[in-house]
């Protein structure tokens, strides 16, 4: 037990050391469920569109997101700006059981999904940011992953061998 509790306090400031103390956020996502209807889809970007509020520039056509034989894709795109206008509130990414919060960013191609992270106070950040996704970026999420495995595979290995020289020290 106390193994298990030093285990967790040392992963624990492992961690906060390693990222400066700051609290990892996942980025989140509204987006239409594949096995919907799109009629149902359809009758939901309208009501999104019109009462709603959201913001449906992008999946008019000549915008970054027109795809109409992909009614998930364009849906997907209008459920998600509804999502963050409306705070990532539960019941702002149901419309009537046809969306789902995912942490798998739904963007492709031109076509760019603003992310919980591009929130703040209840407006979207330019849009225009969340379409900068280069090697770089992508180079620096895969450091950051091996920082994180370093930093909590240490605490096992500490554990590992506390857990051996007790054994020793008991067989002495």
């Amino acid at each position: 037990m106390i193994c298990l509790v030093l285990s967790v306090l040392i992963t624990t400031a492992a961690a906060a050391a390693e990222f400066g103390g700051e609290v990892l956020e996942t980025e989140l996502w509204c987006v239409a469920k594949n096995n919907a209807e799109d009629s149902a889809l359809q009758t939901a970007v309208d009501w999104a569109c019109g009462p709603g509020g959201a913001d449906c520039g992008e999946i008019q056509q000549g915008g970054s997101c027109y795809d109409p034989p992909d009614m998930v894709k364009m849906a997907s795109y209008v459920f998600n700006n509804y999502y963050l206008k409306n705070g990532l509130a539960d019941e702002a990414c149901n419309f009537s059981n046809n969306a789902a919060v995912t942490s798998l960013n739904p963007s492709q191609g031109a076509c760019k999904f603003p992310s919980s992270k591009r929130v703040s106070n209840g407006s979207i950040a330019d849009a225009t940011s969340t379409q900068a996704t280069t090697a770089a970026q992508e180079s620096s999420d895969f450091s950051r992953a091996r920082r994180m495995f370093t930093s909590c595979s240490l605490p096992f290995v500490v554990l590992g061998h506390i857990m051996t020289m007790t054994l020793i020290i008991h067989h002495l």
